[in-house]
């Protein structure tokens, strides 16, 4: 009975042995770590330290238990936050925000005054947990916590993923980047495309002036797509708003240099004496072409290269506190705005002089005339991309208020641009009604009169509306 007595006690003595062993490994609580495990942040960069300077983590409780023995390992690396934003968060002694590692793993963020730190030796604290409801809890794998020193501060750094809050469509924020941005650009887009079908499939319109229209409508299409990404809240990843902003400029880089280019053309005409050059407008605008693209395309890639190398030259680091640059870098700006500028005050230029010509012209041909009213279009589609460029510019700026000027006043640029090609131009109306309404049309403001300025005559004698005009009744 003794050996049985034992035997069972060292049974019983070896399985709680195991159990002391496995029950560390079921435990371990993981804790990510920004930086290498003997890193922290010095100002931007993950710097190694001493082993006195090496972060650690703290953990406390939900009532403000500080110095919890835990088991725990650290877990190397920034957290994935797919699309959404990295955000950082600064806890040092007197800053709003406070950053509590909870026994479980769960990194909780307080925002307000409130917090529960005062644990006494009665087991009682002050601020209770329904008087701070201001927090919001991470999970393990949605933040990484850190040491960082900038001069004499230190701090416990965090970057987190920014939190999906149920309230978020209430926010102003949210509304003008989400909901009135996308509508504001969508019917901008429709405009341009207006533009650009009715420019592409009328034979008329199809001339230098008219194909260069339609190439200004496209890129300015394919900017206003961009710069929607660029805005929503939902796209915040690096790659995403670095691809939407790269493609936003180059194609409004190629707006401008498309408008520099009919400026040009407008300029160079009324300065020829023989307007009658053995060149068809399909080669003018494979020149024009090549100008245009070859400069966007050149700019772009200076852009890009400067965005690449030199902006971020000193990245010695493999992790620092900049690490999610959500935006296109200074000098890269300046490779790609600048340009739009000289391109705005070539235009001006070209405005003043061929302004100069027609005023000391008293006779003019038919070529000319239908210049003159390029010339209009040409002007008025400056004044209104150049306005909304500068509001673009605007946005980049920190205030709100200037963002949001920049999405409604985006709103103004398709029916402006509506207007400024097809209504105010007396040509282009004609051809459109004449395509589309004057077919077994009852409405006599549909059906427009032949436009003798244009050379239409003989198109118009084909429809119906001029044989009605022009018939001839018997008379008794």
């Amino acid at each position: 009975m003794n050996y049985k007595k034992i035997l069972c006690l060292l049974l019983v003595f070896s399985i709680g042995n195991c159990d002391e062993h496995e029950r560390p490994i079921e435990n371990t609580i993981f804790v990510p770590k920004c930086c290498q495990q003997d890193q922290i942040f010095l100002g931007k960069y993950c710097t190694s330290v001493n082993k006195t300077n090496q972060w650690h983590p703290l953990f406390t409780s939900e009532i403000g238990k500080p110095n919890l023995q835990v088991n725990h390992r650290l877990i190397i690396g920034m957290p994935n936050c797919g699309h959404m934003q990295l955000w950082p968060i600064y806890h040092y002694q007197a800053s709003a925000d406070k950053l509590r590692l909870l026994p479980n793993g769960i990194l909780r963020h307080y925002f307000d005054t409130q917090v529960p730190n005062e644990f006494e030796a009665d087991n009682e604290y002050t601020n209770t947990l329904e008087e701070s409801k201001l927090y919001h809890d991470y999970p393990i794998n949605k933040y990484c916590l850190d040491k960082r020193i900038d001069g004499v501060l230190i701090s416990e750094f965090a970057w987190v993923c920014t939190p999906d809050h149920k309230d978020q469509w209430a926010s102003n924020e949210f509304l003008m980047y989400n909901i009135i941005s996308p509508i504001t650009h969508g019917i901008t887009i429709i405009c341009l495309l207006a533009i650009a079908i009715i420019y592409f499939i009328m034979p008329t319109l199809r001339d230098l002036a008219g194909n260069i229209v339609t190439t200004i409508c496209m890129c300015l299409i394919v900017s206003q797509i961009a710069d929607l990404v660029r805005l929503l809240t939902v796209f915040k990843s690096h790659i995403s708003l670095l691809i939407a902003e790269t493609i936003c400029y180059i194609s409004l880089l190629g707006a401008f240099f498309w408008l520099n280019s009919l400026g040009f053309y407008i300029w160079k005409t009324f300065r020829s004496r023989n307007v009658f050059l053995r060149i068809t407008d399909g080669k003018k605008y494979c020149y024009y072409g090549a100008y245009a693209w070859s400069c966007t395309i050149i700019l772009g890639c200076l852009a890009m290269f400067a965005h690449f190398t030199m902006d971020y030259a000193d990245l010695s680091s493999e992790i620092t506190v900049d690490q999610p640059r959500e935006q296109i870098g200074s000098l890269a700006m300046i490779i790609f705005f600048v340009p739009v500028a000289f391109t705005v005050l070539a235009d001006v230029f070209f405005f003043v002089t061929t302004l100069k010509k027609i005023n000391r012209m008293h006779t003019y041909g038919r070529i000319h005339h239908k210049l003159r009213h390029s010339f209009r279009m040409f002007i008025l589609l400056l004044l209104i991309m150049t306005l909304c460029w500068l509001f673009f510019l605007s946005s980049f700026s920190k205030y709100e208020a200037l963002i949001n000027s920049h999405i409604l006043i985006n709103t103004l640029l398709g029916p402006l641009m509506i207007y400024i090609c097809v209504i105010n131009q007396a040509h282009v109306s004609f051809v459109l009604k004449k395509s589309c309404c004057y077919q077994n049309c009852i409405f006599p403001c549909c059906r427009p009169e032949p436009d003798n300025e244009w050379g239409d005559e003989m198109t118009a004698m084909n429809s119906d509306y001029y044989v009605e005009s022009h018939s001839f009744k018997p008379t008794h």
